[in-house]
């Protein structure tokens, strides 16, 4: 490598290094005060605590709370100057085009959904999540009465996709399963958090239960027995499906309601799926499923199942020719007796 360029690197990875301590020390500062859960009550304001895990695993941890909240003087909070507010589209330009062509726009910004402090990327993130801000202005109850009136079972739906799997134009979707416990005696179930699950396994490191080989994928016998631990502890597998890459592309789609957008993917679709176990960060771990377990009925997940999923084009032409064989003859036979009925009269 010639010599300028070797420096112009060096130079690049020095400026990422001290521009990583840099916001490792500003981060240390701040949450001295702001990762203290007293905050809350002592100024009277919930938004002022942040919790150092959840944000640690955030990206905007390693920018470091100056980089948005450049306004904070070295002698705050003393100095009563209030801290600007990060303005999104310095990172986030493309989402934030995208976003402004939709509806939303008008209604709601990027804080009004995401919290900063503790935002997780798609992968990180459960169908729950992803709804948890949908339902500060779309009640779900409302919104099952509205889809009933054209979607069958919009409980079971409404449960197994988030509602950007809809209403946004993703086009590749994964199976992301998900440990729930129930909730009371009503028979609802949610994602069980992680205290929970270390509690059913007795054991801090749940690896042993979903990965028994520790080979970092979960396979169909591995899915089964699983199901079977589950079961016995008052937990269940649940399926989501997720769009694979997320936009903000808010909308109604008109394909969406077309049955087949989903139920006839055939054996091509729905094969990648992924188990998803809870961290202490708040976010979510995605450990690999085999291809195709996630549709066995009997060893996969047997409460999750979508229609259609496994059409094979060959048993569909055995099957139709197998359903016009037999109608070949009742129809032969009526035909046959409606052309002859006036031979049949004579006689």
């Amino acid at each position: 490598m010639p010599k300028p360029q070797l420096l112009t690197m060096l130079a690049v990875v020095l400026c990422a290094t001290v521009s990583l301590a840099s916001a490792a020390t500003s981060n240390t500062g701040c949450l001295s005060c702001h990762g203290e859960a007293t905050i809350a009550q002592r100024d009277q304001g919930s938004h002022l605590y942040i919790n150092p895990q959840q944000f640690a695993a955030t990206s905007h941890a390693l920018i470091g709370c100056s980089s948005c909240h450049d306004a904070v003087t070295g002698s705050h909070p003393q100095d009563g100057v209030r801290p600007s507010r990060a303005n999104c589209q310095e990172c986030h330009g493309l989402v934030k085009s995208e976003y402004a062509t939709t509806r939303h726009a008008q209604m709601a910004g990027c804080s009004d959904c995401h919290d900063p402090h503790r935002a997780k990327s798609s992968s990180a993130s459960s169908g729950a999540d992803m709804n948890r801000p949908c339902g500060r202005c779309h009640d779900r109850s409302k919104m099952v009465v509205v889809h009933s009136k054209w979607l069958p079972q919009t409980n079971l739906h409404m449960d197994a996709l988030p509602c950007i799997a809809c209403h946004t134009a993703s086009k590749e979707y994964v199976i992301k399963l998900y440990l729930e416990n129930r909730i009371g005696m009503a028979g609802d179930y949610r994602v069980a958090p992680l205290a929970e699950l270390q509690k059913a396994a007795a054991t801090m490191d749940l690896a042993p239960v979903v990965d028994a080989d520790r080979d970092r994928s979960v396979s169909l016998k591995e899915l089964r027995e699983l199901n079977g631990w589950a079961k016995g502890k008052g937990i269940r597998v649940a399926a989501v499906m997720m769009p694979k890459t997320m936009t903000h592309s808010f909308q109604t789609l008109q394909n969406r309601w077309d049955c087949t957008f989903c139920h006839a993917s055939g054996p091509k679709g729905n094969q990648e799926s992924y188990l998803c176990l809870p961290q202490a960060n708040g976010q979510f771990a995605q450990i690999p499923v085999q291809r195709g377990a996630v549709l066995e009925l009997i060893y996969g997940t047997p409460d999750f199942y979508i229609l259609g999923a496994t059409r094979n084009t060959g048993l569909n032409i055995l099957g139709g020719l197998i359903i016009a064989g037999g109608l070949m003859m009742p129809l032969g036979h009526g035909t046959f007796r409606f052309l002859s009925r006036r031979n049949r009269k004579e006689h």
